[in-house]
């Protein structure tokens, strides 16, 4: 028994690549994974014609697709909403086409990186809050004894791609080391528009870090690509990086 999940990421409607997406489209049609997962940044600018394009799109998969919200998916132009209600175009959108799902392999448990508002400029980069990571940890210790794999979502990697490099997302540090304290087998993100597979460490904590790339046209050094992540109790996660080089946007 294996478990199939299709990880896109970054798809920043209103700048999207539409080839990219088409293909990515086609491949699901044709090889029927048992989910699919967006890590974010569904929309560059959260507009709702940018919602509306996304659900749209993701409308059209018979698989379910699991989604989390990324800095892009909150209010750029409406602050008053940005402030008082920064998901509430998002929740729309999941309303819509979100789907739950659960394997007899894989279990996915979210993890919110984004806030409305941060003590830093630009707020693009990840922020885990004590209150998001108390709620993961919980989810994750409501698993106690599951032997199945449990991912964990969210948008920004919580590690730089080093140790030596500073690491961008406050809080992912901690983060790191508490959900892989916790029975967490892998966390999945996008945001950096760049695929990678890792195994990392902190505090005598291993857990495998896994990214993929963007199906937008704001590339920065890599090709457009998703990912497969094949999942078995008896062998693991196996991640299978597939670019698009015929949808590489014209320079």
């Amino acid at each position: 028994m294996t478990t199939r999940l299709f990880h896109l990421s970054d798809t920043h409607f209103g700048v999207e690549n539409r080839a990219a997406l088409d293909a990515f489209a086609a491949a699901a049609a044709a090889e029927n994974p048992d989910a699919i997962v967006c890590t974010g940044d569904l929309t560059q600018r959260a507009t709702h014609e940018q919602f509306d394009q996304a659900a749209e799109y993701f409308a059209q998969f018979e698989a379910p697709v699991i989604m989390c919200a990324g800095n892009h998916d909150m209010p750029y132009y409406n602050m008053w909403e940005r402030f008082t209600d920064p998901y509430r175009r998002f929740r729309k959108l999941y309303a819509q086409v979100g789907g739950v799902f659960s394997s007899e392999d894989v279990v996915l448990v979210p993890l919110k990186t984004t806030v409305r508002i941060q003590p830093r400029f630009p707020w693009s980069d990840g922020f885990v809050t004590k209150d998001a990571l108390q709620a993961t940890k919980e989810q994750l210790a409501a698993l106690t004894g599951d032997e199945r794999i449990k991912i964990v979502t969210c948008h920004h990697p919580l590690l730089a791609a080093t140790d030596e490099e500073h690491n961008e997302t406050i809080g992912g540090d901690e983060a790191f080391a508490t959900i892989a304290s916790s029975g967490a087998d892998a966390v999945i993100s996008g945001h950096i528009h760049f695929p990678f597979d890792q195994m990392r460490e902190r505090d005598g904590r291993r857990m495998r870090m896994i990214g993929t790339g963007t199906l937008s046209t704001r590339l920065r050094g890599a090709l457009p690509c998703y990912s497969v992540l094949t999942c078995s109790l008896e062998d693991g996660i196996s991640v299978e990086t597939r670019p698009f080089e015929s949808c590489e946007p014209a320079s």
